[in-house]
């Protein structure tokens, strides 16, 4: 693995654990599973928020070079994001009577405290 790459995955994990702590301490969900993955692609965070199945993408930026963490997560990405929540479910035997996607932007900037924005319910 190269440096870039051990880089991308460490801020990546950092942005996962801002945005667990966000989603559990700050907003009350209950985290259920982390990085799951199947054939179809990855769910970072998987909560539940009362009866509401949340599929959580986290998107983590140093900067805006890349593109706003919003702009990564476009109609495909969504709809996939969307057939992940039920295949978890599904999977785990869980049937929730609703679920949705949420994302969850970090921006660590150079110095001081990350920027965190929860966006709830991408359609």
């Amino acid at each position: 693995m190269t440096t870039t790459a051990a880089s991308r995955r460490a801020l990546g994990a950092y942005g996962e654990e801002i945005a667990a702590r966000l989603l559990t301490s700050d907003q009350g969900m209950t985290l259920l599973d982390r990085n799951w993955r199947c054939p179809e692609g990855e769910l970072d965070l998987v909560l539940r928020e009362g009866d509401v199945l949340v599929a959580c993408e986290v998107k983590t930026r140093r900067g805006s070079g890349a593109g706003s963490p919003h702009e990564a997560i476009d109609p495909v990405r969504l709809e996939r994001l969307h057939r992940l929540v039920w295949r978890w479910a599904e999977a785990h035997e869980v049937r929730p009577p609703e679920a949705r996607v949420d994302l969850v932007a970090v921006l660590r900037p150079p110095r001081g405290a990350a920027v965190v924005e929860h966006v709830r319910g991408l359609v």
